[in-house]
């Protein structure tokens, strides 16, 4: 397992954490999601085979968030 930390801007209430914590607990590989709207990111635990730290970005981004390493 392999975990990234990296900025989502666009959230302002808990059910915007909850949409990008479902959106990367959807993205295939991914162990574990925690999204903290205080600090703006997301921490994800993930496969390497599976998926990419940039795969994760592109999936909270098409949820309509902004997402940066």
């Amino acid at each position: 397992m392999q975990t990234v930390v990296f900025n989502v801007e666009g959230m302002n209430c808990g059910g915007c954490v909850k949409s990008v914590t479902g959106i990367l607990q959807g993205v295939d590989g991914v162990a574990s999601a925690e999204v903290s709207l205080e600090n703006k990111n997301a921490t994800v635990s993930f496969d390497p085979a599976k998926t990419s730290p940039a795969a994760l970005v592109e999936a909270v981004e098409d949820g309509g968030y902004e997402a940066s390493l």
